[in-house]
């Protein structure tokens, strides 16, 4: 289902072989699959064990040998400063409180080089109305509890445009997917 997002993301970085490339939130590992098959140096940090243990598996299913996993919060990267190329999130930001937001995104910026490529991937705020917002709304609904307490602050908070402003941060390219819900934006590293 997010095949094309993976696509996308790993060709509007401009990520080349050699790069050192961080996912975070990478849940299954596939974008950290993606890099690697570009020839990057990928790792993926996960607060999930189990998540962690799925990108395992998948990683000896699908036979890469090249790409890490560790497990990490988006808020504590345990890497030092300036170490990656490119570090990018998918539909992470929307799933935590507003400050965790700002916290992994100061984290993304602390561990990417200056002028590095920081990719951020999550729903459009406001959603367009069409059948596929209202499925993503029906299922971050059922979700329930913080994650769709979380889902509702982060659209009424105006989304990734508004966490990047507060960042000060300007995108450079964006990309919109999903019949315009899903967002891509590529930012410069200051």
């Amino acid at each position: 289902m997010l095949k094309d997002i993976r696509t996308c993301v790993t060709g509007l970085c401009g990520m080349k072989a050699g790069d050192r490339v961080l996912d975070v939130c990478c849940g299954t590992g596939e974008q950290v699959f993606r890099y690697t098959e570009k020839g990057a140096s990928a790792t993926g940090v996960d607060r999930d064990p189990g998540m962690i243990e799925v990108a395992e598996k998948n990683r000896q299913r699908q036979g890469f040998n090249d790409g890490t996993f560790h497990l990490a919060s988006a808020t504590q990267l345990p890497f030092p400063d300036s170490y990656f190329d490119c570090a990018s999130i998918s539909l992470g930001l929307h799933e935590v409180q507003r400050a965790e937001r700002y916290k992994a995104v100061s984290e993304m910026r602390r561990v990417v080089k200056k002028e590095g490529v920081l990719m951020f991937i999550d729903f459009q705020a406001p959603l367009p109305k069409n059948c596929i917002s209202y499925l993503i709304m029906a299922i971050e609904f059922l979700a329930g509890g913080d994650n769709y307490r979380c889902f509702t602050d982060y659209l009424a908070q105006g989304g990734l445009a508004k966490i990047l402003k507060e960042t000060q941060l300007t995108p450079q390219k964006e990309a919109l997917l999903k019949f315009g819900n899903l967002q891509i934006l590529k930012v410069s590293n200051p």
